[in-house]
C-alpha cells in the first residue's frame, strides 16, 4: 500500500546483530518534524524548542490523515483498519506532510459470506485508551467506524490542545467528547488551546471567520464519536468539510 499520508517502507532487514543474534528491522523514512503530539502540547518541547502550529496548519494536518484513512478503508488493494490513530501516530516529515505510521495493530478486512466486516484477525487492544472506540470495549469486531471514532478525538485534541486522558477530565468526571459538547453550548472560545488562539489577534484572519472553522472543526469531531458506529461522519464527507474549512481560511488570509 503506498499514499503520500502513509509512512513510507524504505527496506526491509533480517541479518544477524553483534551478538550473533538473529536481527529484524523495517526501515522507514525519517521524520525529522516529529509526531503531531509534539507540536500539539506544551509539554513535549523538543530541544528547548515549543513547537506550534497555527489554525490553517493545525486543519492541513489533519485533513492528511483523513486522506489517509480515506484510502485505507476505501481505495486501498484491500480495506485496513489503523486501529491506533492518535497524535503521536501522526509524523511529520520535512515539509510538514503528516503521514500516518506504526501499523503493529492494523487489521486487513476481508470478504466473509456473513459479513465484510469480518477481520483477519480481532485478537488484543484495538487502539489507545481515550482514543478506541466504545464498542471496542464491548468486544466488538473491529470495523472502519472505530477509525473514524479515534480521528473525532484526534480532531478535537488538535483544536483544545488537550489530551483525551487529561487529568482535568479525570477530576470533573468527562470525557473530551463531553468537554467539547459543553463548550459548543457555551463558550466555544474557552476549550479553543491558548496558543491557537493566538492566531485571533494576529490580524490575519477575522474573529468571525476563525471563530466559525474552530466551531466547525470541534462539531465534525463530536460527530465522528457518536456512540452508535453507523451514525458516524463517513471519510468522503469528512474530507469535504475539511476541504470548506480550509479554503475559508486560505480566501480569508
Amino acid at each position: 500500500m503506498r499514499h503520500r499520508n502513509l509512512l513510507r517502507i524504505v527496506t526491509i532487514c533480517s541479518s544477524i546483530d553483534s551478538r550473533g543474534n538473529g536481527f529484524k528491522a523495517i526501515l522507514y523514512d525519517f521524520m525529522p518534524n516529529g509526531s503531531l503530539e509534539g507540536w500539539i502540547h506544551q509539554d513535549t518541547v523538543v530541544e528547548g524548542e515549543e513547537r506550534h502550529l497555527d489554525l490553517l496548519r493545525s486543519v492541513t494536518k489533519l485533513l492528511d490523515v483523513a486522506y489517509a484513512l480515506d484510502y485505507l478503508h476505501c481505495h486501498g488493494p484491500t480495506p485496513v483498519v489503523r486501529c491506533d490513530i492518535k497524535s503521536s501516530n501522526v509524523l511529520l516529515d520535512a515539509h510538514m506532510v503528516a503521514q500516518v505510521g506504526d501499523f503493529g495493530h492494523a487489521k486487513i478486512l476481508v470478504e466473509r459470506s456473513s459479513s465484510s466486516e469480518q477481520t483477519t484477525s480481532s485478537m488484543g487492544f484495538r487502539g489507545a485508551i481515550g482514543y478506541a472506540a466504545p464498542e471496542y470495549g464491548a468486544g466488538n469486531m473491529v470495523t472502519t467506524h472505530g477509525d473514524i471514532y479515534s480521528y473525532g478525538i484526534l480532531v478535537m485534541e488538535t483544536i483544545t490542545g488537550k489530551r483525551p486522558t487529561d487529568s482535568e477530565f479525570t477530576r470533573q468526571g468527562l470525557s473530551l467528547r463531553e468537554y467539547v459538547e459543553r463548550a459548543l453550548h457555551n463558550a466555544v472560545m474557552d476549550a479553543v488551546d491558548i496558543r491557537l488562539s493566538l492566531d485571533f489577534d494576529t490580524g490575519n484572519y477575522s474573529y468571525k471567520r476563525m471563530t466559525d472553522c474552530v466551531v466547525s472543526l470541534l462539531r465534525l469531531g463530536v460527530s465522528c464519536t457518536q456512540e452508535s458506529p453507523s451514525s458516524r461522519m463517513p471519510n468522503g464527507s469528512i474530507i469535504k468539510e475539511l476541504l470548506a474549512i480550509k479554503d475559508s481560511l486560505v480566501e480569508n488570509t
